[in-house]
């Protein structure tokens, strides 16, 4: 039976404990968005790009049964293998019955977030079957054990100090090495073992085009490209919402992914793969797993246009200084907030709460994704649904009673001023208000807005 996972404001409470690293981790992030805007606003037509991606990916999410079958016929041509899952029940299965075929027993695998959605790796361990993960980042938390807690940079909440540490105890480098060269060249080392005794690689699918029956992997390691490269068998897992009609609609996301996600004017590695090398064997598994009824919902369809940039995670307030992991689903932050709840309703109904509904997902979107109206969307469909925790919901009744009754919003005005000025340490106890838990309440004004205006209002007119 699955353990419930602790709800976000549960375990962001456990992050920012740790104030110097929320701190670092928040400025961090920020960083990286600061990097995006500068990338953007080297591109003239940036606006124009952003809204032709998403125009590409509506049309395709109105055909994607035509695209798919497209896509599967060409790739058959091409001598790839075709799967088709309906959950990720079944597309562990199609990759470990792959993996039997051919009595494979050690996978290096690429980053990809579908596999973390469908828990491949632990599946795979428990049958007795390495999986090494390749990406450094990805590799990193594989040795903390613990998931990644952003989809872009898995480990951006680990310090240089922390992956020394890792490091020495699983790989055996000089304890207290911290520079990042160093590190690198011992993980390194270590991956090259692993690359050269894999069977079979494993990868994720950036973008699928319908027209070829091809698909584009995008890394700034080249860990993809050895993989495959090196193995007899290569397995690409993606959604079914990556596919994309052409071959030159690749030009547009492609500007617009790295510029979005690190503020690269283009990943490092863009390997397309179009068919099996000779003597490869290639398969491709496409999966549902509740894309279709994301799909059939006009409130939330365009979530599926979602290139896994993680531009909303770098601006988002409340994923800067709450990490990841708080969010204890695979994709995480604004983005994430709206994909879970669609694959359990209540498991995740906590998460679209997880936001100040401050827009700025939205606006940094380079497929334009709605993303703070479906947060607010979401919010109304699970309290409709009483997927909601009681005191929440008992606390937006009593803010909806507060707010529709003018006088009763006066006199709460004056009388929580009256009590902050009269009893100024009661508004500061944590367990009185538990905003106040990591701040301090502000000195209230002598006055409301409200009181401020009708006086001058009243100077002003004698």
């Amino acid at each position: 039976m699955k353990t419930a996972s602790p709800k976000h404001a549960t375990a962001a409470e456990t992050f920012v404990r740790d104030e110097e690293n929320t701190d670092w981790h928040n400025e961090t992030l920020w960083f990286v968005r600061s990097k995006r805007d500068r990338a953007a606003q080297t591109i003239p037509e940036w606006e124009a790009l952003r809204e032709q991606a998403s125009q590409i990916k509506n049309h395709a999410l109105s055909n994607l049964d035509n695209y798919l079958i497209q896509l599967e016929e060409n790739a058959r041509r091409n001598g790839i293998t075709v799967h088709w899952a309906a959950n990720g029940d079944e597309h562990n299965q199609i990759v470990y019955d792959i993996l039997r075929k051919h009595n494979a027993t050690k996978i290096v695998k690429s980053k990809s977030m579908l596999t973390e959605e469908c828990h491949l790796n632990p599946f795979l361990i428990k049958q007795g079957i390495e999986v090494i993960d390749t990406d450094l980042g990805e590799r990193i938390i594989q040795l903390r054990e613990e998931p990644p807690s952003h989809i872009v940079m898995p480990a951006i909440h680990l310090k240089k100090k922390h992956i020394g540490d890792l490091f020495h105890k699983h790989l055996g480098t000089d304890a207290g090495a911290d520079d990042p060269q160093y590190l690198t060249e011992a993980a390194r080392i270590h991956l090259r073992q692993k690359f050269l005794m894999a069977d079979v690689a494993i990868t994720g699918v950036n973008f699928a085009v319908a027209e070829t029956g091809g698909f584009v992997v995008c890394t700034n390691e080249g860990n993809a490209d050895l993989g495959v490269h090196l193995s007899k068998v290569h397995i690409a897992c993606m959604g079914i919402e990556k596919v994309i009609p052409k071959a030159e609609h690749l030009g547009v996301f492609l500007r617009l992914l790295a510029r979005s996600a690190t503020g690269q004017a283009i990943t490092t590695f863009s390997s397309h793969f179009q068919k099996p090398a000779p003597g490869q064997e290639m398969h491709l598994v496409l999966v549902d797993n509740g894309r279709t009824r994301q799909l059939a919902s006009p409130d939330f369809r365009n979530s599926l246009k979602c290139i896994r940039c993680a531009a909303c995670m770098n601006t988002c307030p409340v994923y800067r200084r709450s990490g990841g992991h708080s969010y204890h689903s695979a994709v995480a932050g604004p983005i994430g907030s709206i994909l879970a709840p669609n694959i359990d309703m209540n498991e995740y109904a906590d998460l679209p709460f997880a936001s100040t509904l401050c827009g700025s997902c939205s606006n940094v979107c380079p497929v334009k994704i709605d993303i703070h109206q479906q947060l607010y969307k979401w919010r109304q469909v699970l309290g409709a649904a009483g997927a909601v925790e009681p005191a929440k919901k008992v606390g937006m009744a009593g803010m909806d009673a507060l707010f529709s009754r003018p006088w009763l919003y006066r006199f709460a005005g004056r009388a929580g001023r009256w009590l902050m000025q009269t009893f100024p340490s009661l508004a500061n106890k944590p367990g009185l208000n538990p905003w106040a838990i990591h701040r301090d309440m502000p000195q209230p004004p002598e006055q409301s807005f409200r009181d401020w205006y009708a006086q001058q209002n009243k100077k002003t007119n004698g």
